[in-house]
């Protein structure tokens, strides 16, 4: 007698991912992404509003919040890798460098590991700025909905 182990991912609209499968999105910054933050979030920190403050920084520069660099990566798994149906179970980010107004960024999710029984992926994850350096780098981890007859 065999076993069989149940394919989680049937239903998943873009089928089941491979180790190392990647994808990358970029956008440039805006202001108008730190006032719609702003609108839902209620963070009016003055780095992100008040240019002669944020000028004597660490930073340099008006920055955008945390939340739109990492946005991005909201993008990749829900539109492209594991695709439509994806939300986020966990993420564990470590913010490197700080992403200023105006500032091109690309968002990177790469498959590290997925589950064959459940549509549950290990995703390695990073957003670099237009000099390729790291702003965000990090783990995870993603659970993909069946919507195929739904």
């Amino acid at each position: 007698m065999t076993d069989k182990i149940k394919d989680g991912w049937i239903g998943v609209t873009n089928g089941k991912p491979t180790v190392g499968q990647a994808s990358e999105r970029s956008r440039t910054t805006l202001m108008q992404d730190i006032h719609s933050f702003t609108d839902m979030t209620g963070d009016r920190n003055p780095v992100h509003y008040d240019e002669a403050l944020a000028k004597k920084t660490a930073f340099g520069k008006l920055i955008v919040q945390g939340g739109v660099t990492t946005g991005i990566l909201n993008a990749c798994v829900a539109e492209d890798l594991p695709g439509p149906g994806t939300v986020f179970l966990n993420t564990n980010l470590n913010f490197k460098k700080a992403v200023g107004v105006g500032e091109e960024i690309t968002g990177r999710v790469e498959v590290a590991s997925m589950r064959d029984d459940k549509p549950i992926c290990t995703l390695n994850v990073s957003v670099r700025d237009a000099d390729g350096d790291v702003c965000v780098e990090g783990t995870a981890t993603t659970y993909t909905m069946p919507l195929d007859g739904l």
